[in-house]
């Protein structure tokens, strides 16, 4: 090799353009700090109408007693007459939690060499999913509402005020309604609501809500913590006080382990919980194309 091309080659190493950053001559510097995954639109448990937790489920299941609706009639009595004997009815709910969980399990090595705590990481993202799979409990239990308004391709004034229609007729008070995402931008597109609720507090909106809409506090929910991706054509206008019971009998609970056989540590994640609708007809459902 002669000295001329020694030359080129040092000329070609000494260019920015040709040097890869991270080998010998261009350092290359990675973030310290990771950059976490976007925390999903959930349903606060406040919305719940009764929630019941570990200490007072004694068994594996809960039992919510009910008073039957429109039970018990007053009739007209002539003199002298017998009176109509009537008495009120109850019905009983039993809701069994059912025991969701993940195991997590991560080499000696990987948690050695790793750039962060992996194991701590991987533990609080899943206490994410765990409070999206309850709002997608939730919303899989206001599936179950007595009645549905079918809407267009776009949810409309006139659907709205037939699902709350819907809870007059049966004597309830819509205290909510939860949107999915392509319902949220329907209202957001209409010229009724732009102007009076175009947003709420700082606090709404961290919580997600979005405003009020003819008294009802709108809350958007994640299609991504949703059954599936259809849920984001859904709304629920709902009673809080009387649509849903949420029974916890093991709250979200780690475990740690190891597998000295496989060199591997970790931890398991567990929660048994369910969400039951208490009255059917203090929800109705908003369906879109």
């Amino acid at each position: 090799m002669t000295e001329t091309q020694n030359f080129q080659n040092v000329q070609e190493l000494l260019t920015t353009g040709i040097g890869t950053e991270g080998q010998l001559l261009i350092p290359r510097k990675i973030h310290d700090t990771l950059i976490e995954e976007t925390d999903k639109a959930l349903i606060p448990r406040s919305e719940s109408a009764l929630y019941v937790g570990p200490a007072a489920v004694p068994g594996s299941s809960y039992d919510i007693d009910l008073e039957q609706e429109n039970q018990m009639d007053v009739r007209l009595v002539a003199e002298g007459a017998e009176i109509w004997l009537d008495q009120d009815e109850y019905t009983s709910i039993n809701v069994k939690p059912k025991k969701y969980g993940v195991a997590i399990k991560i080499t000696k090595e990987m948690q050695e060499d790793s750039k962060w705590p992996l194991l701590e990481r991987n533990v609080k993202k899943a206490g994410k999913r765990f409070a999206e799979n309850e709002t997608s409990l939730i919303i899989t239990a206001l599936d179950g509402a007595d009645n549905t308004t079918a809407g267009g391709d776009a949810i409309t004034i006139p659907n709205i005020t037939e699902s709350m229609l819907d809870l007059d007729n049966a004597d309830k008070e819509g205290t909510s309604m939860l949107v999915g995402n392509e319902i949220i931008q329907d209202l957001r597109n209409m010229d009724t609501f732009v102007e009076a609720n175009r947003a709420g507090t700082t606090d709404m909106m961290q919580k997600g809500m979005v405003g009020t809409i003819y008294g009802l506090n709108v809350m958007k929910f994640s299609t991504n913590a949703a059954p599936s991706t259809t849920y984001a054509k859904y709304a629920y206008l709902y009673d809080k006080d009387e649509c849903y019971a949420i029974v916890e009998k093991r709250s979200i609970t780690v475990e740690n382990f190891t597998l000295p056989q496989f060199d591997m540590s970790g931890s398991a994640v567990t929660q048994r919980i369910s969400v039951s609708l208490l009255r059917s007809s203090a929800v109705s459902k908003i369906t879109t194309n």
